[in-house]
C-alpha cells in the first residue's frame, strides 16, 4: 500500500477574501486566517488550500498575479505569510498554496515591460501577434475575444480575462523564471500547490481558423488550448524542477483531460498528486453555452460521471473529492433535481456532505460548506464582483434576453455565490467584519453561523466534524481512507449506495488510527428525492451515523445512512 500524508489528509479551500476580516477593512486576510486555526484543528482539519494572495489588481480575485514574490497589501505582508505557514504548520495544519502560471496580471512587470518595448526580452514571456486576420476567432472563458490589441497595433493572446494574459511556455527562460518563484515558495515552508488552468499552458502558435460553435460565432479557447501535444514535455519539467523534489503534494485543476490521459498525470509517476474531476460539476449546464440554457439531467446520470471517475481512478492514482469550491454556487439545490427546499436544507447538506466525503480518495471542503450555507439572491448586477458572472449577463443580453432572465441565470451560476463571507456569529456582517464587507453577506439565511452550530448537536457542521472523526480517528479508518470502493446496485433510481470494503495495512499515518482495524464494510446510502424509499438494512449491520434521529426501515426524504456490515 502506498500510504501518503496527503491521502490522509482533510483539506479545507479557504478563498481569504471572504474568510475573516482581523484589521477591520471589510476583507478577509492572511491575519484573519491565522486567528481562526483554532476552529480549522478543532474541526479536524489537517490541511488548507489556500486560494491566491499574491500581489494583484484582483481583476479576477487574485488569479490574475502582479508580483508572485509578494502579498497584495488587502491581505497583509509577506511577514503575515511568513506566520500564517509557521502556525500552520505548529498546529499540524500544512498550506498549499493556489499556483496561476498560465498567465499574470496585465500589470505583471513583465508584461509592462513586454507592452513598452516589443524587442524586450519579456515579448517573448507572452503570446504577441503583429496580425491576427485568419487567426481562429476565440472566446475566452469570460467570454468575447482571446484577443487584445496595444498601442503599437500588436495583439496579445488571453484564455481568461483581458486583464490575464497567458504567458508563452514555449520560453525555456520563462519558465526557469517560474520554477525560482515556485521553489522560494517551497523553501518558506509551503506543502504544495493547486495548479490553476494547469491544461491551458500548450498552444498550437499558429491558432488555425475554427468553426464557430456558440451565437456569437467564435469557438470556445478550450477546443484549441487545452491538454495539447506536447504538455507532457513541459509538466514533467516543471515537476522535475520544483515539487518532485520533496514530499510536496499537488492537486491540479486540468480542464481537458480525456479519460484515457489520467494515467500521465496521476498514475505512478504522473505529472501531479491529483486532479480535481469536473465531469458533474456541470452537469446543468452545456459546455460553452450560456448558463441560462439549463440542461436536464438525472440522479442516473449524476451517479454514473460519479462512479465513472471513482472506478477510472481506481486503476491509476487518487481522487481530490469536493462538493464546493470558490468557482461553483453552493451545492444546496444544484445537486438535488428538486433544487433547494428550505425545510430539509440541514438534511440535504448532510446527505451531500456524506455522499461526498466518504468517496475514496482525499476530500476537499470548502469554506462554509460544513455549515451548509446556501446562495444568496442578487437583485441586479452590480451587486456582483465576478468577472465571469458579468460576461454571462452580457453574453445573455446580446443574445436578446431580458435583464431578468439574464439576472436569474447569474444568480443559479455565479462564481460570487461561494464567496460570500464567511458567517461566524450572529454579530453585524456574521461577524466576518466590523466593516462593509467587500461583497454583501448572504441575505438569505442567518441561522448557518459557526457560533448556532457549533451549540447544536444536530448541526451539519456537528456531522462534519463527525465524518471527519469517523473517517480518520476509528476502527474504520483504514477501510475509509484505503478501501476499494463499489457502486451498489438498487431497485430504484432515486438512491445513491456504494460499499468501502476494508483493508489491512500497517499503519495509517498522521491520523491517530488504532492500530486494529476492521474486517466490516462500511456502506453509504443517500436518498437523492423527495419521497420515502423503502432500503433495507441487514440486522447484523451497526449504525455509524445519518442525518435522522433514528432509521426505521424507510429512506425519508434526502436521508443519508452509513452503516458497517
Amino acid at each position: 500500500m502506498d500510504r501518503k500524508w496527503w491521502k490522509e489528509a482533510v483539506f479545507y479551500q479557504i478563498y481569504p477574501r471572504s474568510f475573516y476580516d482581523s484589521n477591520g477593512d471589510g476583507i478577509g486576510d492572511l491575519k484573519g486566517i491565522t486567528e481562526k486555526l483554532p476552529y480549522l484543528k478543532n474541526l479536524g482539519v489537517t490541511a488548507v488550500w489556500i486560494c491566491p494572495f499574491f500581489k494583484s489588481p484582483m481583476k479576477d480575485n487574485g488569479y490574475d498575479i502582479s508580483d508572485y514574490y509578494d502579498v497584495n497589501p488587502e491581505f497583509g505582508t509577506i511577514e503575515d505569510a511568513d506566520e500564517l505557514i509557521r502556525c500552520a504548520n505548529e498546529n499540524g495544519i500544512k498550506i498549499i498554496m493556489d499556483m496561476v502560471i498560465n498567465h499574470t496580471s496585465d500589470q505583471h512587470r513583465w508584461f509592462q515591460e513586454a507592452c513598452r518595448d516589443r524587442h524586450s526580452k519579456y515579448r517573448n514571456y507572452y503570446i504577441f501577434k503583429d496580425n491576427i486576420d485568419g487567426l481562429a476567432d476565440l472566446r475566452s472563458n469570460f467570454g468575447g475575444s482571446t484577443w487584445t490589441q496595444i498601442e503599437d497595433g500588436s495583439w496579445y493572446f488571453h484564455s481568461f480575462a483581458k486583464e490575464q494574459p497567458d504567458l508563452n511556455w514555449e520560453c525555456e527562460e520563462m519558465r526557469q523564471e517560474l520554477y525560482d518563484m515556485m521553489n522560494w515558495w517551497l523553501d518558506k515552508g509551503v506543502s504544495g500547490f493547486r495548479m490553476d488552468a494547469i491544461t491551458f499552458i500548450k498552444k498550437d502558435l499558429s491558432f488555425p481558423p475554427m468553426p464557430s460553435d456558440g451565437e456569437d460565432g467564435r469557438c470556445d479557447v478550450g477546443k484549441c488550448c487545452l491538454n495539447r501535444p506536447g504538455i507532457d514535455e513541459f509538466l514533467h519539467e516543471l515537476k522535475l524542477n520544483t515539487y518532485g523534489r520533496g514530499d510536496f503534494v499537488t492537486v491540479a485543476e486540468t480542464p481537458g483531460v480525456p479519460n484515457e490521459d489520467l494515467d500521465r498525470y496521476i498514475g505512478r509517476d504522473g505529472h501531479f498528486s491529483m486532479i480535481f474531476d469536473f465531469s458533474y460539476t456541470d452537469i446543468d449546464i452545456n459546455p460553452g453555452d450560456l448558463w441560462l440554457h439549463q440542461r436536464d439531467w438525472t440522479i442516473e446520470e449524476f451517479k454514473d460521471k460519479l462512479f465513472t471517475n471513482q472506478r477510472l481512478v481506481k486503476k491509476i492514482g487518487w481522487a481530490a473529492n469536493y462538493l464546493e469550491n470558490h468557482d461553483q454556487p453552493r451545492s444546496i439545490g444544484k445537486y438535488f433535481p428538486a433544487g433547494d427546499i428550505p425545510e430539509y436544507r440541514t438534511q440535504m447538506a448532510k446527505a451531500l456532505g456524506a455522499l461526498f466525503f466518504f468517496l475514496k480518495g482525499t476530500p476537499f471542503v470548502y469554506q462554509g460548506q460544513e455549515l451548509g450555507m446556501i446562495n444568496t439572491h442578487f437583485d441586479n448586477i452590480d451587486e456582483l464582483d465576478d468577472i465571469n458572472s458579468k460576461g454571462q449577463f452580457a453574453r445573455c443580453i446580446e443574445a436578446g434576453y431580458s435583464e431578468a432572465e439574464a439576472m436569474e441565470s447569474v444568480n443559479i451560476r455565479s462564481r460570487d455565490q461561494s464567496r460570500l463571507p464567511m458567517q461566524w456569529n450572529s454579530d453585524k456582517n456574521f461577524g466576518f467584519s466590523v466593516h462593509e464587507p467587500w461583497l454583501a453577506c448572504n441575505n438569505q439565511c442567518d441561522l448557518q453561523t459557526v457560533e448556532l452550530e457549533s451549540a447544536d448537536k444536530d448541526s451539519v457542521l456537528n456531522f462534519y466534524k463527525a465524518m471527519i472523526q469517523l473517517r480518520n480517528h476509528s476502527e474504520y479508518t483504514q477501510t475509509l481512507i484505503y478501501g476499494d470502493l463499489e457502486d451498489v446496485e438498487t431497485d430504484n433510481a432515486g438512491i445513491i449506495v456504494y460499499r468501502r470494503k476494508p483493508v489491512q495495512i500497517e499503519c495509517v499515518c498522521g491520523t491517530g488510527a488504532n492500530a486494529e482495524s476492521t474486517d466490516r464494510s462500511v456502506y453509504v446510502v443517500v436518498n437523492m428525492t423527495g419521497e420515502d424509499v423503502g432500503y433495507a438494512i441487514p440486522e447484523t449491520a451497526d449504525m455509524l451515523m445519518g442525518n435522522y434521529a433514528d432509521y426505521d426501515g424507510t429512506l425519508r426524504p434526502y436521508e443519508t445512512v452509513v452503516y458497517a456490515v
